[in-house]
């Protein structure tokens, strides 16, 4: 029962990861909108000389960067919402947060030695010598397969930055630990989780490493596997009586969060740092190209030449 109720909740939340970047791809912060024809609209932009120098002298650059800078700071809203939303349930123990003692309890009741072991295995993936070791693997497999001087950034940045993260926030909540039997080890506060921070992050990135250059639906299984095995992680930590309900809630929100701004900055899967500024500058051209472009299509000279 203990392991069904860890593997069913993943499951399902691996098939709603899946079904939202089969439906929306290009919603995916980790995909730029012009990541694959970003080269079409440059050539559209080089073969109109003039326009391309009127351009150059009306579109101010940083203009065109608002769109990455929106998209950034909107997904840091959502984090920081989020933990917000989360904090309050729990001060108030409203909302999720009433479900916490109930799910720690059934956990610590209906524990086996078998169910345990299992737990502690998978719990695992989440730990901090398992997502370095994770991401330690999938650099060095994805820099041979497709080489590029951002991949151990990317995934620097990611891995560490979240502990960062996780560990500030630990520091000032302060939140005790359930108030049953802990059936594994742990250290520090309770919220937010960081083995599920850590694996939601790191299970992210993987999956965006993995998928350059990949069929779009290798892509979508990859990110449905990411956020299943995540939510996998932080289930266990509930069922081990390690962390309340909304401590890994809290923590995926993290890693997914900060995985979202550490994919931005590093243009998705174009992996170039600083490539969303270029896209979005590309957006910026192609709208007054296709305006001009149509104006010049029925000016009475076109029409009559």
């Amino acid at each position: 029962m203990i392991l069904a109720s860890v593997f069913v909740p993943a499951v399902t939340a691996g098939l709603l990861g899946w079904a939202l970047a089969r439906r929306w791809p290009r919603i995916d912060p980790v995909a730029p909108r012009l990541a694959e024809d970003s080269s079409i609209v440059r050539t559209e932009v080089r073969e109109h000389p003039r326009l391309r120098l009127l351009l150059r002298r009306h579109i101010d650059p940083s203009a065109a960067t608002g769109l990455v800078l929106t998209v950034a700071v909107a997904a840091l809203a959502s984090v920081i919402t989020a933990i917000g939303l989360l904090l309050l349930m729990v001060r108030t123990h409203s909302g999720l947060a009433s479900w916490d003692l109930a799910f720690a309890r059934w956990g610590a009741e209906h524990a086996t030695p078998v169910s345990t072991r299992g737990l502690r295995d998978i719990s695992l993936l989440g730990g901090t010598v398992g997502v370095i070791a994770i991401a330690g693997v999938v650099g060095v497999l994805e820099y041979r397969r497709r080489p590029n001087r951002a991949i151990p950034a990317l995934l620097a940045l990611t891995v560490l930055g979240q502990f960062a993260i996780v560990n500030i926030v630990k520091a000032v909540v302060d939140r005790q630990r359930p108030s049953v039997h802990q059936l594994t080890g742990y250290s520090g506060s309770s919220f937010p989780s960081g083995h599920a921070a850590a694996a939601a992050a790191t299970l992210a990135v993987v999956a965006l490493l993995l998928g350059r250059g990949r069929p779009r639906a290798v892509r979508n299984l990859l990110a449905g596997g990411a956020v299943g095995l995540a939510t996998l992680v932080a289930a266990s930590r509930v069922m081990l009586g390690v962390h309340w309900f909304t401590d890994v809630l809290a923590g995926m929100a993290v890693g997914w969060g900060w995985l979202a701004l550490c994919s931005i900055a590093f243009g998705g899967r174009l992996l170039q740092f600083g490539a969303p500024v270029a896209e979005a500058e590309a957006i910026a051209e192609q709208a007054p190209a296709t305006i001009s472009d149509r104006a010049e299509s029925r000016s009475p000279a076109t029409r009559l030449g």
